[in-house]
């Protein structure tokens, strides 16, 4: 592990993605106790991605077109499906009722959907972590083990900050019906965009 892995590693968290939308929108409609599981469920869902590159599976998603191009559009389909049940959603009182009716499990659910269905973070653990194992390391699976959890443990960081930032914001944008419906609404524009950037991106 070095200074460069810690920066680029920072830099691909804390960029604006799913798992972010997702988080920022637990915490504006339920807090940041809440918005602090969604963070946990998103982390949780870069193990199956992490597991896939340590056993080699990713390089047999990277191999097949088909499993790829399968992977990704079911991504882009949830996503979608995440912007219309956003975009449908009429006032505050909905919004609360809706999200209090989900418990952490299904919100930990949720999460960890977003971000199995993203083959990205496969190709990301597939082509970028093995830059940072030394050629002659004794023990290569641990080694990307343990930059895997460092991935991880910044991931959770930096969701449970947007999260506690959006839950802070919480009482002023609920207390707003306009200003309520413009964020539903651009949620609803950012789940279709990043859709449509996985739909037109390639390996």
């Amino acid at each position: 592990m070095n200074f460069e892995f810690l920066t680029v590693s920072l830099l691909v968290v804390a960029s604006p993605g799913t798992g972010a939308a997702v988080t920022i929108a637990t915490g504006l409609s339920r807090g940041s106790r809440t918005a602090t599981v969604a963070a946990l469920g998103c982390t949780l869902g870069i193990v199956p991605h992490m597991l896939a590159a340590v056993t080699g599976l990713a390089a047999l998603l990277n191999a097949s077109a088909i499993a790829f191009e399968a992977v990704k559009f079911a991504g882009v389909a949830y996503l979608l499906y995440i912007a219309w049940m956003t975009w449908r959603e009429q006032g505050v009182m909905k919004i609360e009722a809706d999200s209090a009716a989900r418990s952490n499990w299904q919100v930990i659910r949720h999460a960890v959907l977003v971000n199995l269905l993203n083959p990205k973070l496969s190709m990301f653990f597939l082509a970028f972590l093995p830059q940072f194992i030394a050629r002659d390391d004794a023990a290569p699976t641990l080694a990307m083990l343990q930059l895997s959890a460092i991935f991880m443990a910044m991931t959770f960081a930096v969701f449970a900050l947007y999260g506690a930032f959006a839950a802070r914001m919480r009482e002023r944008v609920l207390g707003n019906p306009t200003a309520m419906a413009w964020l539903r609404r651009s949620f609803a524009a950012t789940f279709v965009a990043l859709g449509a950037k996985l739909a037109f991106t390639s390996r």
